[in-house]
């Protein structure tokens, strides 16, 4: 299991990066995120909505609500400007993660 310090750092990157694939809603991301991690990520409710609602507030993502097998369901979708954002933080993770693996290894 990851440390919580590492997770909270790329929490709402990763969430980006799944919106930035396709439109979900709140339980598909923290089932998507697990299936993708092999179940190291096992994000909840409770830290995934201030994530949405942050990158809400923040622009990066819009939200819209779509009946989906007879339930209402609250979809997420990224803007513009979240692409940018995922695109800008994807990039730094890569530079930090190629400098941390160069003095590990």
């Amino acid at each position: 299991m990851p440390n919580k310090n590492l997770m909270a750092g790329s929490a709402s990157m990763m969430v980006l990066g799944l919106i930035y694939r396709e439109d979900m809603y709140g339980y598909q991301i923290t089932e998507e995120l697990k299936k993708r991690s092999d179940e190291t990520f096992n994000i909840k409710a409770g830290t995934l909505y201030p994530i949405l609602h942050s990158l809400e507030k923040s622009g990066y993502v819009t939200s819209y609500e779509k009946v989906f097998s007879g339930k209402l369901r609250k979809y997420y979708s990224i803007t513009d400007e979240g692409a940018k954002e995922y695109d800008r933080q994807k990039s730094e993770w890569t530079d930090f993660f190629k400098a941390v693996s160069k003095v590990l290894n």
